[in-house]
């Protein structure tokens, strides 16, 4: 496990129960660290009934595998503002930004996913920062994807996307 050290004083800390939960704290100050999670934002962006998906490179968590462009919010940036950001980093495109789709978190995990819908009507997408390739795909043929709530996304837009047509 990974040494954490006190912002108090420096010195290292020990997991105890406090709260009901493992914490750092201090040996020597006695000072409780209260780690917060990591938010991240991932885009959906539908053209012609495909969404779009990139290829995850070697550095990046689950590498090889198909998810939506993603990344993390910086501390100070509005969350709107880094969907966008991490889409032109990602993907080379210029995005209007949508709905929030949803706020995904699991326990255990330390990422808090905030997922939003978007158009991008121009313009073709190009693998940049941390992908490999990207691709337009069927929701009925999809390629393999990284993380498991990638698959209730689709399931949450699928469901949207129906309660929005008419009929």
């Amino acid at each position: 496990p990974m040494v954490l050290y006190c912002q108090q004083c420096g010195n290292p800390t020990e997991e105890r129960e406090i709260d009901g939960r493992a914490r750092p704290v201090c040996v020597a100050c006695g000072a409780v660290t209260y780690l917060d999670p990591k938010l991240a934002v991932a885009v959906v962006i539908e053209r012609e009934g495909k969404l779009l998906f990139g290829r995850r490179g070697p550095s990046a968590r689950e590498a090889g595998k198909w998810s939506f462009p993603a990344g993390f919010v910086e501390r100070g940036e509005r969350v709107e503002d880094a969907a966008i950001r991490e889409v032109r980093e990602e993907v080379g495109l210029d995005i209007t930004l949508g709905p929030l789709l949803g706020l995904f978190s699991a326990t255990g995990e330390t990422v808090v996913l905030a997922v939003y819908l978007a158009h991008a009507p121009v313009g073709e997408p190009a693998a940049q920062d941390d992908l490999t390739t990207v691709g337009w795909f069927s929701p009925d043929a999809l390629p393999e994807l990284a993380f498991p709530h990638d698959r209730h996304i689709i399931e949450l837009w699928r469901r949207l996307r129906s309660s929005c047509m008419p009929g």
